[in-house]
């Protein structure tokens, strides 16, 4: 076959430029496509060339099939790369770049479809030997073939749609009532071909094994995997091998994935992910046909570059020679989100920007001072990915990394990753033999906090998927940050500054607002000196304005607001509709997890304001009801 020569990357941000690098590499030539609002981005200038693609959202841009390849056919593209998101897990899109005449980076489109395809997944699985979570494997019929899966196999249960993934289309009922209540508020006219019910298995980790297969059939699985650091079922902390996993548990996840693989004849690279529960008991969760964000953790454990992977299949070469895995490698998903303020996105301006380095340090980013982080995209600012020669050496790496780590301008979310490395529970058995002491958490302003001992006898790892929620590490988090405040800059903009106290060095973090009024202030009054500022009204972190610049209040009356920002998945009532309070009447989507807006009162239904897939800030105003009198 035709080895590549033109490869476009049908991405932004952090994968973009990670997909650019290794193609460079290479001496394959690179197309950046992009919209709007990331012309001046990284990917765009380490590319070789780079074009528009005429939108600034995503349903525009990135998720347009037609622009995409319109912008392919114009800049001679030969290859699509997807990289992840998006439209990497898209069989159609697939099809239409072979369609096309051009290559695929990627499983089959029949691959995608098969896998992709929840129910059909488990159908294979089962098909295969590999161990499934208790559940009915074909869409359910209603409301009394649930309830009586809840009655057999005991609560709680989930109800889950088969084309999501990645922890999206989930709903978790806990009892019979709830299970008639959901039912109750969905429409009459509900299509239920596309929804599975499952036993919720508690108190499991999520282990995963990166895969690979080229069109020989030649299999491997590179590492496994421990993702089971997450809130809302996304992912925050990720490392590779899967830690104090048991040597038969290994086994069956590589076994089950071959298997699974092989049915469908998978070319390419991509991942199965299982949960584990405290027994040992392995059960398959779905396969992600497409690099994943936390493939760097196998790429510096296996020595191995995964996209050089991808092109290489693509260009129908065998793998790679397999080198030993060696020493234990952590990746921290830093993101704009304020966990001052229950991880809120935040919005602003990147002031300043401080990388961290340093043996076994690597900083996967496409963020540079001056950028500019907006609502219309994901929050990721940053992979910090930490190796060490074990996971001891790892651990203590990657504090001392986060330390060394500070953006001006947003906030982030290292105090909770660091609070997490420093946790018992996660830290686990991995006591450094060579530390006396680890540092506590990192202080609000960023600066290193109290040292204390290391616990002096090492505990079980003791992480599970809802670990987070169960043991209340974000509250602990925010309780050490103290309230979020409530005034601030535009664009929660802030200034960093080095000043000295009483012979000490001090960092001094300030509203960059108040710096920009007292300086216009001292011009327009021609005075040295800084006047009496009244600070702007506007919230610090988290929360962005609205549309018309002022800031997110509280629903007034029986308007239904967004409370946070998400995309609303549907309207579930109509103009001139009376609605009850408690009733049901937009169900929104953030960090994939699904938020019901009930009815606050008695009313009608004057004016729906959001459609189906649109994207919602904070106080956008949904629906607007007239309150009964």
């Amino acid at each position: 076959m035709t080895p590549i020569q033109t490869l476009l990357i049908a991405n932004r941000g952090e994968i973009a430029v990670r997909v650019i690098r290794t193609a460079r590499e290479m001496g394959v030539h690179t197309i950046a496509v992009y919209a709007e609002q990331d012309v001046h981005t990284l990917a765009c200038d380490l590319a070789d060339e780079a074009y528009s693609l005429r939108g600034s959202t995503a349903a525009d841009t990135y998720m347009n099939p037609t622009a995409v390849l319109a912008a392919a056919h114009r800049s001679g593209a030969d290859t699509i790369h997807p990289g992840y998101g998006f439209l990497a897990e898209d069989a159609d899109f697939a099809q239409a770049v072979e369609d096309a005449g051009l290559t695929w980076v990627g499983p089959s489109p029949q691959a995608i479809r098969s896998l992709g395809d929840k129910i059909q997944a488990r159908q294979i699985a089962e098909e295969n030997g590999v161990g499934t979570i208790p559940g009915i494997s074909d869409s359910i019929e209603g409301v009394d073939q649930v309830l009586d899966f809840g009655e057999a196999h005991g609560y709680p249960i989930v109800l889950k749609k088969s084309d999501s993934g990645g922890g999206r289309g989930i709903t978790r009922l806990d009892s019979a009532d709830e299970v008639r209540r959901h039912f109750s508020d969905l429409p009459a006219d509900t299509d239920f071909s596309t929804t599975f019910v499952e036993k919720l298995v508690e108190r499991a980790r999520h282990v995963e094994t990166q895969c690979m297969r080229d069109r020989a059939g030649n299999f491997r699985v590179v590492t496994t995997r421990d993702c089971s650091v997450q809130r809302r079922n996304q992912k925050v902390i990720e490392e590779a091998p899967a830690p104090h996993l048991p040597a038969e548990v290994d086994r069956a996840l590589e076994q089950w994935s071959a298997a699974l693989f092989n049915a469908v004849d998978y070319v390419g690279v991509g991942t199965c992910e299982f949960l584990v529960d405290e027994d040992g008991a392995a059960y398959f969760l779905e396969v992600n046909p497409r690099l994943q964000v936390e493939h760097t953790v196998s790429e510096e454990v296996a020595g191995i570059d995964l996209v050089r992977e991808q092109l290489r299949i693509a260009n129908g070469l065998e793998l790679t020679p397999e080198v030993a895995p060696r020493g234990h490698s952590i990746e921290l998903r830093l993101t704009s989100e304020n966990p001052a303020d229950d991880l809120m996105p935040a919005t602003g301006t990147i002031t300043g920007i401080s990388w961290p380095g340093g043996l076994g340090v690597r900083v996967d980013s496409f963020v540079r001072a001056g950028d500019v982080i907006g609502a219309d995209f994901d929050s990721l600012i940053a992979k910090l990915i930490v190796t060490g020669p074990d996971r001891a050496t790892a651990l203590a790496r990657a504090r001392r990394a986060l330390v060394e780590f500070s953006v001006d301008g947003v906030p982030t979310s290292a105090p909770l990753i660091s609070h997490i490395l420093n946790h018992e529970d996660f830290i686990g058995p991995d006591v450094s033999e060579d530390a006396t002491a680890i540092p506590d958490r990192r202080g609000r302003d960023g600066a290193p906090g109290k040292r204390r001992l290391i616990p002096p006898k090492p505990r079980r790892f003791a992480v599970t998927t809802k670990w987070m929620e169960n043991e209340g590490i974000l509250g602990e988090v925010k309780q050490s940050l103290g309230p979020v405040q409530s005034e601030v800059t535009p664009a929660n903009e802030v200034k960093s500054f080095v000043i000295e106290v009483a012979g000490k060095r001090m960092h001094l973090k300030l509203p960059a607002g108040i710096i920009a009024t007292a300086q216009a202030a001292a011009q327009a009054t021609g005075k040295a000196g800084v006047p009496d500022i009244e600070k702007p009204k506007q919230k610090l972190r988290g929360r962005r304005a609205n549309g018309n610049g002022a800031t997110a209040k509280a629903p007034e009356g029986a308007d239904a607001v967004s409370p946070i920002q998400a995309t609303v998945v549907r309207v579930a009532v109509e103009p001139g509709a009376h609605i009850a309070e408690g009733d049901l009447v937009v169900v929104l989507e953030s960090m994939k997890m699904e938020k019901y807006i009930y009815a606050q009162a008695d009313g009608t239904v004057t004016e729906i304001h959001v459609n189906a897939g649109q994207s919602v800030k904070t106080g956008d105003l949904l629906v607007s009801v007239k309150e009964d009198e």
